[in-house]
């Protein structure tokens, strides 16, 4: 699973948030947890957290004394690598090499 392709287009930490989210959507993760994932500083990180929670694409929840950040349906979608493939991917492909 992955963010859906009209959210891709947002800054490089918040389509990391929602990619490593929608890997555990049921769950959620903690802010430590994204933090491990995610390959920004904890500014960069809080700013996109903040930023999505504002377009209403995460949800943040208290569960035994911790927050734990989940995505929200609409955000997340299938993950399709033929969509994600460059041109030059698509005839690599059909070319066999």
């Amino acid at each position: 699973m992955r963010a859906k392709r009209e959210y891709r287009n947002r800054s490089d930490t918040q389509v990391a948030v929602l990619d490593a989210l929608a890997d555990r959507r049921d769950e959620g993760m903690t802010v430590f947890e994204l933090r491990s994932r995610v390959d920004a500083d904890i500014d960069e990180l809080e700013t996109a957290l903040a930023d999505l929670k504002a377009d209403g694409l995460i949800e943040a929840t208290d569960e035994d004394d911790r927050t734990v950040i989940v995505p929200e349906d609409h955000a997340i979608g299938q993950y399709d690598p033929e969509e994600d493939q460059s041109l030059l991917d698509q005839i690599r492909a059909w070319l066999g090499r």
